[in-house]
């Protein structure tokens, strides 16, 4: 387990964590949230003993042995194979290590011809994905992960959560991809104006309390700033009358003691909304027989692919890696010519076009406003000052240069380009990859909002299952159009390396060949819903009535504070005891309801995985 207390971290006047604590317990799994530069990463160095806190202690067994994902590329053998069996514990056993490093690097995303070539001769998210492997097959105490999924195809991430799912040691994962993270953790963690909060659940239970404890924190400062002003009232009104001295003094003597809660500074969010076009027609584009491909010895990567695009279409162009996805987005982008086939682009139709390698076309040199403006069609500095703010590049921010810059920060700024001008269709891929969970999540409801047709590249199956309506799979050699969701794909095709179940552990209990009692199975069914509907039921109930009973309390306290103010007027001793024990009763009996709150939010969230999971194995 790892434990630390009262940590502190600043650079300069920038303070990162202030008082900060918290348990990595046996067996928990645990995700990491919090913005973009608020200390995730450097707390996983601080853990790594990369950088020291200023003051506090990161407690951490004897003999406990750390696997991090590093970003740094260093190999040493002449196989791929050969560099992952590096970090196989020394105690395996040689045949079944070397099965496990196959295991996991099949389920990575190589293939076995790949097992023999040299590490440097591969791609730069391969290198990645080698390095991720070598970290899985140590088989460490605690895994940290930071941002395993950005160099991972959405097969390999299916992968990758059913593997994080079964482990058995700890994990603490950092990922803008809130349901992947949802969907491989016990516990979330947030860091929070330079405190670390830890609750057992999803990520939605631990912003729904920080959320109620800041709102009730609020509440309490304005009735703490209305009781200080009715006291110094008093105090100035009375202080002249010796009658009512020890009054005066004992009234000035508690303002002194108690201490003033400063109002909580704002955090802001990225809000946003896409620029849409008119558009009057039908479909903005129709494609027709389109084949692509780099060499003409090569395999086509695209070949005989025909879809049209709605004028409201959500389509999603989804496979592994190095397939053709970006291929295709560049092609109906115009920026490549196909070699056969057709694209018609209806003459009305206005496109925005976020890139994965658009990043690299900001120039350096330009600040924040310069490259907003230089997208302008009038080069308004006061639009584009307002396409910063937007972007959370608010005043003298706005004047940074884009080489100053981090990845999520530039990718803002292609966004912010985005807005400029209007568009029917938003052509969209990877906008992700930067971005914070929150900025993520404010992209999702932009597109949603969108007003015009949506073609994304995307691993991210949150997006897919929230956005997309249709689909191009690039599968099994060939790209195909998929008329569906995406859980409709997943129900009706899946993906060929499931389907085969190639040394990736079983995705199914149910054998291709194996008769289905259809009438067992719908009521089967049926008892679950039921007995999930008044199990939850119960649990929601039980939490509406504490979360009622705690805004009871704090109205409560808010009239005894009250009431208490007018006894010490009149000099009612006993009034005056009688109100201070229930305001201390009320406050002890609100503390004891959030232990009782968080208790039944982890039954809730528990129960609900323990339904979902019986239900899915009533599927028919």
């Amino acid at each position: 387990m790892i434990q630390v207390s009262n940590l502190n971290k600043a650079y300069g006047l920038q303070t990162v964590f202030d008082g900060a604590g918290f348990t990595i317990n046996p067996g928990e799994r645990v995700g990491l949230v919090g913005r973009n530069g608020h200390g995730k990463t450097t707390l996983f160095r601080m853990i790594l003993g990369k950088e020291h806190p200023d003051s506090g202690t990161i407690g951490i067994p004897n003999d406990y042995r750390l696997g991090h994902l590093s970003q740094h590329i260093h190999f040493t053998e002449d196989t791929v194979l050969k560099e992952a069996c590096l970090s196989l514990p020394a105690t395996d056993d040689e045949k079944d290590a070397s099965y496990k490093a196959e295991t996991i690097l099949m389920g990575l995303g190589f293939t076995t011809d790949d097992f023999t070539v040299t590490p440097s001769g591969l791609s730069g998210g391969f290198q990645v994905r080698l390095n991720l492997a070598k970290v899985l097959v140590s088989d460490p105490n605690i895994l940290l992960l930071d941002e395993p999924t950005n160099y991972l195809d959405i097969v390999s991430l299916r992968w990758l959560a059913q593997f994080l799912r079964s482990w058995q040691n700890e994990l603490i994962i950092i990922t803008h991809d809130r349901s992947f993270m949802d969907s491989v953790t016990t516990h979330t963690m947030a860091i929070h104006r330079w405190k670390i909060k830890k609750v057992t659940g999803p990520t939605d239970k631990v912003y729904q309390q920080l959320l109620m404890e800041e709102e009730i924190y609020n509440k309490t400062r304005i009735n703490d700033e209305k009781k200080r002003k009715e006291v110094e009232q008093f105090i100035n009104r009375f202080r002249a009358k010796a009658t009512k001295a020890r009054a005066v003094q004992s009234r000035i003597k508690a303002l002194q003691k108690k201490e003033r809660q400063e109002e909580l500074s704002e955090i802001k969010n990225l809000e946003f909304t896409f620029n849409a076009a008119p558009f009057t027609g039908r479909q903005l584009m129709e494609v027709q027989n389109l084949a692509f491909g780099f060499a003409p010895e090569a395999p086509l990567l695209i070949d005989d692919l025909s879809f049209y695009v709605g004028k409201y279409d959500r389509i999603a162009i989804i496979g592994k890696n190095g397939k053709g996805k970006t291929t295709l987005l560049n092609l109906l982008a115009d920026e490549l010519r196909p070699l056969s086939g057709t694209i018609s682009r209806h003459k009305h139709m206005h496109s925005a076009y976020f890139g994965q390698t658009n990043i690299l076309r900001l120039n350096m040199e330009n600040t924040v406003e310069q490259e907003i403006m230089g997208s302008h069609p009038d080069h308004s500095r006061k639009a584009a000052r307002g396409i910063c703010g937007v972007m959370m590049f608010p005043g003298d921010n706005a004047l940074k240069k884009i080489s100053v810059l981090s990845g999520g920060e530039k990718s803002r700024v292609l966004l912010g380009k985005l807005l400029v001008s209007p568009a029917n269709i938003l052509l969209l891929d990877e906008p992700t990859n930067h971005l914070d969970m929150e900025s993520t999540e404010s992209l999702l409801d932009a597109v949603e909002d969108f007003s015009g047709a949506v073609i994304i590249v995307t691993h991210s199956e949150m997006i897919l299952h929230a956005v997309a309506t249709r689909l191009i799979v690039f599968d099994e050699g060939k790209v195909t159009f998929f008329e569906g969701s995406y859980q409709d794909f997943l129900k009706r095709v899946g993906w060929s390396d499931e389907r085969q179940n190639v040394n990736r552990g079983p995705l199914s209990t149910q054998s291709a060949n194996e008769p289905v009692d259809r009438k067992l199975l719908r009521r089967q069914r049926a008892d679950l819903i039921n007995e999930k509907s008044r199990t939850l039921g119960s649990l929601k109930k039980s939490i509406h009535e504490i979360e009622r009973e705690i805004i009871g309390l704090e109205k409560k306290i808010s009239r005894d504070n009250s009431a208490l103010l007018d006894a010490s007027v009149q000099g009612e001793g006993e009034k005056i005891k009688k109100l201070s024990k229930e305001v201390h009763d009320s406050r002890s009996r609100i503390d004891s309801l959030f232990t009782e709150l968080e208790h039944f939010h982890a039954r809730l969230e528990k129960s609900t995985k323990e339904f979902e999971e019986r239900l899915r194995h009533t599927e028919l």
